[in-house]
């Protein structure tokens, strides 16, 4: 008999697309479904982008330089610059989506068994990471009843041991929209820097602030310049998921080049990317604009439609277009399978991701689901009519 590998076995399955199948048989029993599931943008992708694309005269779709082409990484420094973030088109890399510059980071600064720690609840995907690039995650609970705020440096200092190699953080963060603030992040560098370890900071959500916060990056801390790392990703900032374009960011001359070495081994990013990505550099502060005026009118709209409903709570997000909410549920799982196998209302129902997805600790967030408030207003308010209905009648209801 073939045996799979150990990496193979202890994958985890994506929290946000394992119900698909479920999803699929509800749809061709004629149920529509609102995917509030996945954080899939339905904003237009910015027309510079998609006539860059259109208009491409190139005979040969060739390989491109393994960094990204110079033309794009110069015009992705420029954006940088212009958010306030000093660094040079040869201090930041393309990926294959944010994905591969997590992945890479991993690699490079963290060897086999050894740990990273990151607050929970985190981007479900780390999780399949770490499993890749054969490291632990140590998570650091952070919780509802204080909406998820970064845990307290004690709680960090607890967890450091000889193995620790890394503090992980998203910001803007996915689950939760937390946006950590200056303050918090000066606190972490002090135990980054007392502790030598690496800072790596998913910041793919950047643009997404609401209320008037205003985002700071990691790149932007002082006395650490050599311990930072940043992930970004065109795709939530110009709603283009599907083109596969990340970055990795450092000013650590050594990890740049050791990432350097991956690159290579994959040959380059995709080059249909980079040719969106740098066009879409261009897209105007009008765009910006609109993009997150809407947003902010869906998640006022939403969260307050959540909290209306018997026993559920929900915090504000101050970022990203994600919420974690609570609900009076047994089990995040079994609930959001039933929502597609067993629930309809008016011949409709709603796909969640299951919130224990985005903990490492086991039992942890059972009666907690991430929801993305992607969809426009009137499907919101649909969606949110369904959930209220379906938690009126869910046999695994707790309160």
């Amino acid at each position: 008999m073939l045996h799979l590998s150990k990496k193979g076995i202890e994958m985890p399955p994506s929290p946000i697309r394992k119900l698909v199948p479920y999803a699929e048989a509800a749809k061709k029993r004629g149920t529509k479904v609102y995917h509030l599931n996945i954080g899939q943008p339905d904003i237009d992708t910015p027309q510079v982008a998609i006539d860059a694309v259109r208009s491409i005269t190139d005979k040969v779709f060739e390989y491109t330089h393994s960094a990204g082409m110079e033309t794009y990484r110069r015009k992705l420094a420029e954006y940088y610059q212009k958010a306030g973030i000093d660094v040079t088109y040869d201090q930041l890399m393309a990926t294959v989506g944010g994905s591969e510059a997590l992945f890479m980071a991993f690699t490079v600064c963290v060897d086999e068994g050894d740990e990273i720690l990151c607050p929970e609840p985190f981007y479900a995907n780390y999780n399949g990471f770490a499993v890749e690039a054969g490291v632990v995650i140590k998570p650091i609970r952070s919780t509802i009843e204080n909406d998820f705020a970064l845990p307290a440096m004690e709680e960090f200092e607890k967890l450091i041991g000889p193995r620790t190699r890394a503090i992980l953080i998203c910001n803007p963060n996915n689950p939760t929209g937390y946006v950590y603030s200056r303050e918090e992040l000066e606190k972490l560098a002090e135990i980054v820097k007392k502790h030598n370890l690496y800072l790596i900071s998913d910041e793919v959500y950047r643009e997404f602030c609401y209320d008037g916060i205003e985002h700071f990056s990691v790149m932007n801390l002082r006395g650490v310049e050599q311990n930072v790392i940043m992930t970004d990703s065109v795709s939530k900032r110009y709603s283009m998921c599907g083109v596969r374009l990340g970055a990795l960011v450092t000013r650590n001359k050594e990890v740049f080049d050791a990432a350097m070495k991956m690159a290579q081994a994959r040959l380059s990013p995709p080059y249909l990317a980079q040719v969106a990505g740098l066009a879409a550099v261009d897209t105007p502060q009008s765009y910006f604009d609109e993009v997150i005026g809407e947003y902010k009118l869906r998640r006022d709209l939403f969260v307050e439609l959540l909290n209306r409903i018997p026993g559920v709570y929900c915090p504000m997000p101050k970022g990203a277009f994600y919420a974690t909410a609570q609900l009076p549920i047994d089990d995040c799982d079994r609930f959001a399978q039933w929502l597609l196998e067993e629930f309809s209302y008016e011949g409709q129902t709603v796909m969640l991701a299951p919130a224990t997805g985005f903990y490492s600790t086991k039992g942890i967030g059972l009666s907690e689901v991430r929801i993305a408030y992607v969809l426009n207003r009137d499907d919101l308010t649909a969606a949110a009519k369904c959930l209220e209905e379906a938690l009126k009648v869910y046999p695994g209801r707790t309160l």
